[in-house]
């Protein structure tokens, strides 16, 4: 006999799981960096995002700027200038994601030197293992 647990479980529709859905979109290497600059800098044009963020490409940060916005982290304000202006904002969704994920951030900053360690550590270990 089933537990109410497994029941719930095996009625849930996994591919609909907020969690997976948000973290796919938000989980990739430059989404948080970008949200990160947005939020420490303010509104910033696509250029002062890639000087934020040195190692990101055009492309990428493009990219990354598109989904943020279409996800309501970020808006996007196209001014008739010449040459064209473009300023990207992060929005009260974004902020409110950020609140949660600045934690994160520092704790990755504050353990990485042992993150570096470890895996430095089991490379090593893993090179005499047979």
């Amino acid at each position: 006999m089933k537990d109410k647990a497994t029941d719930n479980l095996s009625n849930w529709n996994f591919s609909a799981c907020p969690v997976r859905n948000v973290l796919a979109r938000v989980g990739d290497k430059w989404s948080l960096l970008t949200l990160h600059a947005l939020t420490t800098h303010g509104t910033l044009r696509f250029t002062d995002l890639q000087r934020a963020i040195p190692d990101v490409s055009t492309k990428m940060l493009s990219a990354t700027l598109q989904r943020l916005q279409e996800d309501g982290f970020v808006t996007r304000q196209v001014y008739a200038a010449v040459p064209p202006r473009v300023d990207y904002t992060i929005t009260a969704l974004g902020t409110s994601f950020m609140n949660v994920c600045s934690p994160v951030l520092q704790w990755a900053i504050d353990h990485l030197a042992a993150i570096l360690h470890n895996r430095e550590a089991a490379k090593h270990e893993n090179q005499h293992t047979p």
